[in-house]
């Protein structure tokens, strides 16, 4: 009985550092966002209450998380185990310009590659491997984490 006590010590021990690492990143997350709205106020010479910038930042937030499951779902359907940049140019299909925008910069990323890395996966099937690929790494908490791959 002992083990399974101290087990659910372990598991309430990893569960709080999951939260705190997950409360860390929101913050991090919405110091970032109250950063950028900040700078694009002062821009265009506007103000934005401090409430308004907890919304977007939070909004945001929410939707990284959804986003990041919407990227999982689309690479799981094609067969594959890491996200690549069609999968986000496919999660952005409601939003032509963002969708034109992320091909725009697929194609620029294409023209930078080298020819020989072109020509080696050309070999691999269609253009269904990334150019600029991501991998969903799961956290402690079983959250997938995006990483440049």
């Amino acid at each position: 009985m002992e083990i399974d006590e101290d087990r659910s010590d372990v598991e309430k021990e990893e569960e709080e550092e999951d939260d705190s690492i997950s409360d860390l990143l929101r913050d991090r997350f919405r110091l970032s966002a109250i950063s950028i709205a900040e700078a694009e106020a002062k821009r265009n010479g506007m103000e934005i209450s401090e409430p308004i910038v907890a919304c977007i930042s939070d909004l945001a937030f929410k939707y990284t998380g959804q986003l990041a499951k919407d990227l999982e779902l689309f690479a799981h359907h094609a067969g594959r185990k890491s996200v690549n940049m069609e999968d986000v140019i496919v999660s952005a299909h409601r939003n032509e310009h963002l969708a034109a925008s992320l091909r725009s910069f697929r194609n620029e990323l294409k023209a930078k590659e080298p020819q020989s890395e072109r020509k080696r996966k050309k070999g691999s099937r269609k253009d269904d491997k990334a150019t600029a690929s991501v991998l969903l790494k799961p956290d402690t908490a079983g959250r997938r984490l995006l990483c440049g791959h």
